[in-house]
């Protein structure tokens, strides 16, 4: 061997690389995402990234969908569950979490529309869970109604930045809207009388104001709309298996 040449090592001599965890494997999944962005973050990138094979995660994780909800559920310890014992109307409080939820989403644009999907299960999600049922309970909301709005506000908080991160993507969303705006306010009263008598209001409002509306309108709803009994659910199912009426004669086969 030549002067100079670097003796080889062993690879006993190497370090070793910490063991794999549940922890650190969404860590650097999490990682990955604020850096790379949210399609990268697939079971051969991070296996890449902690130095594995992609089988080695599987132990952990069992698909990229099942990892994206781990980055969800990460991210879910950022909001503010503190209003729940704060002061104030239980309706405000309220909007105040559903609105934290949001603009978590809304700093990890990448990630909102795959929560449109995912399916955390961790205790961030159900401490984010708890806190809205609890307000929902402060404010007189039947036990059943809640269990119901609960979902309802999230999909709406989800469904609200996954559509603002599609137009954050789509290089011509604002002359979409601008031009959406035109359309509305030029609308002839004798072909579309509803839309030229509410006028500007379609298009009026800042987001959050829009957003704060929809919060309080599940809310209420929420409040006043009773969950159907067993037996109206029982009817609803059978009436989905019915075939239905065409208003043609009975076969005579």
């Amino acid at each position: 061997m030549s002067e100079g040449t670097p003796t080889p090592r062993s690879r006993r001599e190497r370090p070793a690389k910490p063991a794999l965890t549940y922890e650190g494997i969404v860590d650097t999944a999490v990682r990955l995402m604020k850096s790379e962005g949210l399609q990268r973050v697939t079971m051969r990138r991070l296996a890449q990234e902690l130095d594995t094979g992609p089988a080695s995660l599987y132990v952990y994780v069992a698909n990229t969908a099942e990892l994206h909800a781990a980055i969800l559920e990460d991210l879910l310890g950022a909001v503010d569950r503190t209003p729940v014992d704060g002061e104030g109307e239980w309706t405000d409080r309220l909007i105040a979490v559903l609105g934290s939820y949001t603009q978590v989403l809304f700093e990890h644009p990448s990630l909102a529309h795959s929560a449109l999907v995912a399916r955390p299960s961790g205790p961030n999600y159900l401490a984010l869970v708890e806190a809205i049922l609890a307000l929902l309970h402060e404010g007189g909301v039947p036990d059943a109604q809640a269990a119901w709005g609960v979902d309802v506000l999230l999909q709406v908080a989800t469904a609200t930045a996954a559509e603002q991160s599609a137009r954050d993507r789509n290089s011509a969303a604002e002359d979409e809207v601008r031009s959406l705006t035109t359309a509305l306010r030029r609308a002839s009263p004798e072909t579309h009388p509803r839309i030229a008598a509410v006028g500007d209001a379609l298009v009026s409002g800042t987001p959050q104001e829009r957003l704060t509306w929809i919060f309080r309108s599940v809310i209420q709803g929420t409040l006043t709309t009773p969950t159907p009994t067993p037996a109206e659910t029982t009817r609803a199912d059978d009436s989905l298996r019915e075939p239905p009426d065409t208003g043609s004669a009975p076969s005579r086969k």
